[in-house]
Order: structure tokens, then C-alpha cells, then sequence
């Protein structure tokens, strides 16, 4: 898409610290760096999101995590790492060309959080959920 930023990151119309490219996906340090060495990694190909592709395409971005998450904790010697995939602008969606987050972790002190809610399960619940979405499951 002309208007797509990431579009133009991959054309070369916008510079960026590129750390990992072949020619389907290309990784590059995040802008925002929410801790040092964030990353994204992006198809080439243009799609909305993760919900817009089909398994093939998913397949050839999501097979790149493990070797670039590896180089990448070991680089910045992080503790840990995130892999974060936000779809759609409810889940914190703000560029709309794919991409993933590959945040460095680095014990308390970088600052970065994400907060789950514990609730008490309710089973019968969760039961009719499953087989809800089990239902919308394409084969």
C-alpha cells in the first residue's frame, strides 16, 4: 500500500535499523524501543494483520520467531523476551500492515508491563465458550 509505513520501511523509502531480512519477512529495531532491542518483525507481503492471513503467509512470519528471538536475547542479554501480536485497533493496533513485537525483557527494571487479572473459573462457562469457538473453526 503507498500509505503504509511499513511498506515504505521495506521499499527503502524510510530508513530503519533493519537485523534480519530474506524474502518474505524483514526485522527491524522498533523506533519506540519500549526496551532496548525491540523489535518488529514484518511481512513483506501486505496484510492487515495476523486475523487477515491465510496459513501460509502466517506461517512464513511466524517461523522466523524462534531463530530472531534467540539472536536477539542473547544480543542484548535480556533476561527474557515477549512476543506480542496486537490485532486490530481494540488490541492496540496502530499500524496496519502485520507485525510482531519482539520485546527484550530485563528482570524488574525496564519498566514494560503487561497486566493479567486473575479471575475465579467458571467452568460451565469456559465449556460453552470452547465449544463456541470450536464451532467457528474453519477445517
Amino acid at each position: 500500500m503507498d500509505n503504509c509505513i511499513f511498506c515504505k520501511i521495506i521499499a527503502g523509502d524510510i530508513p530503519s535499523s533493519k537485523i534480519y531480512e530474506d524474502e518474505d519477512v524483514l526485522a527491524f529495531l522498533d523506533i519506540s524501543q519500549a526496551t532496548v532491542g525491540h523489535t518488529l518483525l514484518i511481512p513483506k507481503e501486505h496484510v492487515r494483520n495476523a486475523l487477515s492471513m491465510d496459513e501460509k503467509s502466517a506461517a512464513k512470519l511466524f517461523a522466523r520467531i524462534p531463530k530472531i528471538a534467540r539472536a536477539l536475547k542473547k544480543a542484548t542479554k535480556a533476561d527474557g523476551l515477549n512476543i506480542i501480536n496486537n490485532n486490530e485497533e481494540a488490541a492496540g493496533q496502530t499500524v496496519f500492515h502485520a507485525h510482531v513485537h519482539l520485546v527484550p525483557r530485563f528482570a524488574d527494571s525496564d519498566e514494560f508491563a503487561i497486566h493479567f487479572v486473575e479471575h475465579e473459573p467458571d467452568f460451565p462457562a469456559l465449556a460453552q465458550l470452547a465449544e463456541k469457538i470450536h464451532e467457528e473453526i474453519e477445517v
